[in-house]
């Protein structure tokens, strides 16, 4: 089986959700018209990753200011209990393709980092929250539980994934590749360049494929009254360095740094049964005999 990606190194239309919206049909019509069957989106890419921001907070006190900006923030975030879900299934289904997209959730008036799975046939299949936001993150975005842990079976293989330093959790990975996961889809913010070296690792370590996606962003790209809460940042916020890598850790496209763009390729899913011949993390170098491995 072989199957068509794309990993899109795009930026939001930051705190408007209706303008990105309308960029994400633009793109996903733009490469599914070019045969892609998958499209990965960055983390948070709708209503935008909140990068710089401190919302007013430190240990002890909150800002007046911060909490508007947290208000403003969840009002233009993605609800799935609102016209916002059919929006995005819509895009999928109109395409024929299948979408990956970090999104900013709403869930009343609690905030996640979430990211969808959507299907062209059935519509939103699953959605994946983090379950652990880093450092200021937890500011703004909740902690979801074990039932988070989601896969999703489409019919050129197996979806799932982390995001960002969700990576670093190694049992959180082990559960990703408990459910067997061929295609593992990794939406970041994080544009260091040892991130190239966690997607490798992640790729040989599960034998599978990597779908690394970042967005590229720059502070010119805020609102003016955005731009000046993080004065500090340099323009060039996220450089991006998105890749994908095969199930023997090689790198088949990217890493892209500096710029927009779109990593596309052909994968072929015999590659994951090639690679298990002398590693597999959950058959024959499980050691079940020694671990025990669950997740709730």
């Amino acid at each position: 089986m072989k199957v068509k990606v794309a990993v899109l190194q795009q930026s939001p239309v930051f705190f408007d959700k209706e303008a990105t919206l309308l960029k994400t049909e633009e793109l996903v019509a733009e490469h599914a018209a070019k045969g892609t069957q998958l499209i990965l989106f960055p983390e948070s890419f709708i209503p935008g990753y909140p990068r710089g921001f401190d919302f007013g907070a430190v240990i002890g006190s909150r800002t007046a200011e911060g909490r508007q900006l947290y208000a403003d923030y969840l009002a233009c975030s993605i609800d799935l209990k609102t016209e916002d879900r059919a929006r995005l299934e819509a895009i999928a289904r109109n395409n024929a393709v299948y979408i990956v997209i970090g999104v900013t959730e709403r869930a009343g008036d609690t905030l996640y980092c979430s990211m969808l799975y959507l299907c062209p046939e059935k519509g939103l299949e699953a959605v994946h929250r983090k379950i652990k936001p880093t450092g200021s993150e937890r500011v703004v975005w909740g902690a979801a539980a074990g039932e988070s842990l989601v896969s999703v079976q489409a019919p050129f293989g197996k979806l799932g994934g982390l995001i960002c330093w969700e990576n670093y959790m190694p049992l959180a990975r082990m559960a990703m590749y408990e459910q067997g996961v061929q295609i593992y889809l990794a939406p970041t913010a994080d544009s260091r360049e040892v991130w190239t070296s966690t997607m490798r690792h992640i790729a040989l370590e599960g034998r599978c494929f990597v779908l690394g996606c970042n967005q590229y962003f720059t502070k010119s790209m805020y609102r003016p009254e955005h731009q000046a809460l993080v004065p500090n940042e340099p323009e060039e916020m996220c450089p991006g360095g998105s890749v994908i890598v095969s199930p023997l850790g090689e790198v088949i496209a990217g890493p892209l740094f500096g710029a927009p763009g779109t990593l596309i390729a052909e994968l072929d899913l015999e590659d994951i049964a090639r690679a298990k011949l002398d590693f597999d993390v959950v058959g024959h170098y499980a050691r079940r005999d020694v671990f025990d491995f669950s997740w709730r």
